[in-house]
């Protein structure tokens, strides 16, 4: 069930944000600076244009969704993780149906080495861009090589006039063992405060939202390190409890590493103001495998070299907030 902290209001007052890992959104052209060659026609995944065109059509509809039916309006601001470049997040917002959405986009490259970045897209009638960065995550691999891993997006803008400051977060994965990567995350953790600090320093009870698929759960100690000796508060902890939900799964145990992070501040109501409403798991019937040993899990795009023609190994997640007139 979605948590929700205010009765349910009328739908014009509600404004959805959005975080939602794309699964390998790469156009089809080969980028000699990054390892982008299986997602070429010739490469390892045989990824075509028509591939490519499916995926951007069936993420413009998830992401126009997202919300529904608690809020019928489509997101404010989606954050989104495992952009390739530029061009595919122009792709996407251009795509049906959000082509008819006034949306515009935020990505900067990253050193990752697979070239796959996060972003955000946002709403130009209701979310004003004041300034945006990309903030490095500097950590060394065991044997000291460092990680060329995602930076952490930084923007801040005015939701109806209401100053927020955005971090989309993809943190290192576990790929090489849950236990033997922590601290990569814990760090991840750590550069995010020290940007909350420096903020906090030169403005008085700032408005954070923290996103993105941190590759933790809630209980997690990287999720614990960002929460300590801060106003953050994690609505989504109580979706994984017990763990009969999540955003993605692995040998049909859910994971909820998909998760948006907020200000105490929204817990108030307060004239001009954005108040926390709903936080819930965007995993609708249409985003699930139908049958066979995965029944319920996202349906993917791929399963290793196998193209399965889906839409991300993730659910989107959300909250809602009320704006206080």
């Amino acid at each position: 069930m979605p948590f929700s902290f205010f009765k349910k209001k009328t739908s014009k007052d509600l404004y959805t944000i959005a975080f939602y890992n794309l699964e390998n959104l790469f156009d089809p052209e080969n980028n000699a600076r990054t390892l982008d060659e299986d997602f070429t026609p010739e490469g390892f995944k045989r990824w075509t244009p028509k591939k490519y065109r499916k995926k951007l059509s069936k993420l413009a509809k998830t992401i126009h969704g997202i919300g529904r039916p608690a809020n019928t309006y489509p997101p404010v601001i989606i954050g989104v993780a495992e952009v390739e470049n530029n061009s595919v997040l122009k792709n996407l917002i251009q795509t049906h149906p959000l082509e008819a959405v006034d949306y515009n986009f935020v990505h900067f490259d990253s050193p990752d080495e697979r070239g796959i970045d996060t972003g955000l897209i946002y709403h130009q009638k209701y979310f004003k861009v004041l300034t945006s960065e990309a903030i490095p995550l500097f950590v060394d691999n065991p044997d000291g090589v460092r990680d060329t891993t995602r930076d952490i997006l930084y923007v801040c803008g005015l939701l109806n006039g209401e100053k927020i400051h955005l971090f989309v977060n993809h943190w290192p994965s576990r790929r090489d063992g849950s236990e033997s990567t922590e601290y990569k995350r814990i760090t991840a953790a750590q550069v995010v405060k020290v940007k909350m600090g420096e903020i906090a320093a030169e403005e008085e009870n700032p408005n954070f939202i923290v996103m993105g698929d941190f590759n933790d759960d809630p209980s997690s100690k990287s999720i614990q390190t960002l929460l300590e000796q801060t106003e953050l508060h994690n609505p989504m902890e109580s979706l994984h409890v017990p763990r009969s939900r999540g955003s993605a799964s692995y040998k049909k145990i859910w994971s909820l590493f998909d998760q948006i992070i907020l200000s105490h501040r929204f817990y108030r109501y307060e004239k001009g103001s954005h108040s926390f409403d709903t936080a819930n798991i965007f995993d609708q019937e249409f985003l699930k495998e139908l049958k066979g040993k995965y029944k319920g899990s996202p349906f993917r795009t791929f399963a290793g070299r196998k193209y399965l023609g889906g839409y991300s190994d993730h659910f989107p997640v959300y909250i809602i907030l009320k704006y206080n007139k």
